[in-house]
């Protein structure tokens, strides 16, 4: 690319400038630029010429900050619809269609559009930590970490679903949520046809195609895909229950079972059916209940040419082939393959 070059010269503006009842008019020599200096993209001189003239010319901040009030948006941009207030933020934003990426991190290889984003990754290197909760002695490199740990202080909770009750004091928390009503499954596997609402389980999901189990146990043999997995593993070897629910004495050593279980209280069921009126508190549920809508009977028994559309259904019929009878009787030496036969057993002969 040919070098561009500041061409040296003088301007005079002798024009009056009239906002609201101020008048004012300028009649001197000013200088672009005092000394020429060459740049290898074209808008790095835009950018140089924008600074230089905001330095010499009083009236161009004002025109600027008039159109804060007339709300005026000259510069446009020719890719898509979008108007801007000012040519910084327009030259930024072309950035978006042209890919470029101006601003180069001397650490990594990472680049970036604007010069803030620079600044502010630069940190992930020099782990500086200026923002300071005023509440409390933590510290964050990003003013909007801070903004949202400062919520955990205030309890509040801005960002409200317009399809439930549910408010969220995180804005990614929310969009994330918001897909429970909308379906949306952004995140699709390039191995299958499987998509996902979460990225994380994405990742999560492509370990069943690489087949890697990188998280090892050190109490036994078992690996996991998930560092989740091995957390909740790990609580089976030290008895660990730390959720701990506020309305009743249980305490669970999964968060997942311990937010399905809060259900229980709240009375919340986010699943809803998009056949009937129906809704649920578990996925689980929503997805056996689809089933009656659609007729899918996926367990299909080995021994006969019976098929179910719920699993437990599928789990009791296999006993009548098996002769299982996990359910024994406290009381006496029966058992039962089913549990409802034993509760019928219990009323009848060990009532009291």
């Amino acid at each position: 690319m040919s070098e561009v070059k500041v061409k040296e010269e003088t301007e005079v503006n002798e024009e009056p400038i009239k906002i609201q009842a101020v008048e004012i008019k300028f009649k001197e020599e000013i200088e672009i630029c005092k000394d020429p200096i060459a740049f290898k993209r074209e808008s790095c001189l835009v950018k140089h010429e924008d600074l230089e003239l905001d330095k010499n010319f009083a009236e161009n901040n004002i025109v600027r900050h008039h159109r804060t009030h007339t709300g005026e948006k000259p510069y446009t941009c020719s890719q898509c619809e979008m108007y801007f207030s000012y040519r910084g933020d327009f030259i930024r934003h072309q950035r978006i269609h042209t890919g470029e990426k101006p601003y180069k991190c001397s650490q990594c290889d990472k680049a970036f559009t604007q010069k803030s984003n620079l600044k502010s990754h630069m940190r992930t290197h020099t782990g500086e930590k200026p923002f300071k909760c005023s509440q409390c002695d933590k510290a964050f490199s990003w003013n909007e970490a801070l903004i949202r740990h400062r919520r955990a202080h205030t309890g509040e909770k801005p960002y409200q679903c317009s399809q439930c009750e549910k408010s969220f004091s995180d804005k990614s928390v929310f969009i994330v949520h918001q897909r429970i009503h909308t379906g949306e499954k952004p995140y699709q596997c390039s191995q299958c046809d499987q998509a996902f609402s979460h990225k994380h389980v994405l990742i999560g999901h492509q370990k069943i195609h690489t087949g890697e189990k990188p998280y090892q146990c050190s109490q036994c043999d078992k690996a996991f895909s998930h560092s989740n997995n091995i957390k909740s593993h790990m609580r089976t070897h030290t008895g660990e229950k730390p959720y701990q629910c506020s309305q009743c004495e249980k305490s669970f050593s999964e968060k997942s079972v311990f937010i399905v279980h809060q259900r229980i209280h709240t009375g919340e069921k986010p699943y809803q059916c998009s056949q009937c009126d129906q809704a649920f508190s578990h996925k689980s549920v929503l997805i056996e209940h689809h089933r009656a809508h659609t007729g899918e009977k996926p367990y299909q028994c080995s021994q006969c040419v019976r098929t179910f559309s719920h699993n437990s259904a599928f789990i009791k019929h296999q006993r009548t082939h098996t002769g299982e009878k996990s359910y024994q009787c406290s009381k006496c030496d029966k058992a039962f393959s089913q549990k409802c036969n034993l509760i019928k057993h219990k009323k009848s002969y060990h009532w009291e």
